[in-house]
C-alpha cells in the first residue's frame, strides 16, 4: 500500500474469557481510504472496530492510528496500557458511528452535536452551536435542530449521530453496521451521508452488511471469518474475481 497510513494494526489478538475473537489481524489503511469490513456474523469485524479507537483492550499485537499508538506506550520490549484519561484524548481524533443512535434522549439534535465539542475540547457554546448547526445542514437536518431523539425517525438519529462524531473534526471515522437497525426504506439515507464523506476524502473503517454500497465505495475490502482477515483487496478483486472458497460461499449466500 502506498500513501501515509491512517491505520496500521498488526496481528491483533482479542479472547473474551476462553473465546478468542481476534487471531491475529493485520490491516493497513490508507489516509483518504475507504476501507469495508464485511464477513458473518460473529467473525470479529465489530470487535476489531471497537480495538481501533480502545473501547476493546486488545491482547496481543498492536494498533497505530496516525502515527501514534491506541491505548499503549512502548516501555522497553513491552506494552504498556495507558491511563483512561489518555485514552481518551487519543480517541478524540476518533469518531465512531454504532449500530444503536445513543443520542441523549433529553437533548435537541443541535444540543447532542453540540456536547462534546464543548464539555471534551472546551469550546465555547457559540462556536459549537454555530459548527453543529453546519454538520446538521451537512446531513440534511437543518430543519430538525430543535427535535428531540423521540421526535426523530431511525434514519434521522443516525445522521445526527453521524453529525455528533464529525463534531470533534476526527481524522478517522469508524462505523459499525450503521444500518443495521434501521427499517429498510431509511436506510439510503445513512448511505448518501457516508458516500458523502467517502468522496470528501475522510478515511474510514466500515463494517457493513450492505454489499453493494462497499462495492461502490470501498477502497479496499476484506472478508472476515473465525478472527482472521481471510482475503483484502479491491472490491473487484473481493467480491468479483475471488478463489477463496469461504468468501465466495458467504457471497453466495447473502447476495
Amino acid at each position: 500500500m502506498t500513501g501515509r497510513l491512517m491505520v496500521d494494526a498488526t496481528a491483533v489478538r482479542k479472547s473474551f474469557g476462553p473465546v478468542e475473537v481476534l487471531s491475529g489481524v493485520d490491516l493497513a489503511v490508507a489516509e483518504g481510504s475507504v476501507a469495508c469490513l464485511i464477513g458473518p456474523s460473529g467473525s470479529g469485524k465489530s470487535t476489531f472496530l471497537r480495538c481501533i479507537n480502545h473501547l476493546e483492550p486488545i491482547d496481543g499485537g498492536a494498533i497505530v492510528v496516525d502515527g501514534a499508538l491506541v491505548g499503549h506506550r512502548v516501555n522497553g520490549d513491552h506494552l504498556v496500557e495507558l491511563r483512561e484519561h489518555h485514552v481518551a484524548r487519543n480517541r478524540m481524533n476518533i469518531g465512531m458511528v454504532f449500530q444503536r443512535f445513543n443520542l441523549f434522549a433529553h437533548m435537541t439534535a443541535l444540543e447532542n452535536v453540540m456536547c462534546a465539542p464543548v464539555t471534551v475540547r472546551g469550546t465555547r457554546r457559540r462556536d459549537a452551536r454555530a459548527r453543529a448547526g453546519e454538520l446538521l445542514e451537512r446531513v440534511g437536518l437543518s430543519d430538525r435542530s430543535g427535535h428531540y431523539p423521540a421526535q426523530l425517525s431511525g434514519g434521522q438519529q443516525q445522521r445526527v449521530a453521524i453529525a455528533r462524531a464529525l463534531a470533534m473534526d476526527p481524522k478517522l471515522m469508524l462505523f459499525d453496521e450503521p444500518t443495521s437497525a434501521l427499517d429498510p426504506e431509511l436506510v439510503g439515507e445513512v448511505l448518501a451521508v457516508m458516500r458523502d464523506l467517502a468522496t470528501s476524502g475522510m478515511t474510514m473503517v466500515v463494517v457493513t452488511h450492505e454489499i453493494a454500497f462497499a462495492r461502490e465505495i470501498a477502497t479496499t475490502i476484506s472478508f472476515m471469518d473465525r478472527g482472521v482477515i481471510v482475503e483484502h483487496g479491491t472490491p473487484a478483486e473481493v467480491l468479483d474475481r475471488t478463489g477463496n472458497a469461504r468468501t465466495r460461499g458467504f457471497l453466495d449466500a447473502v447476495l
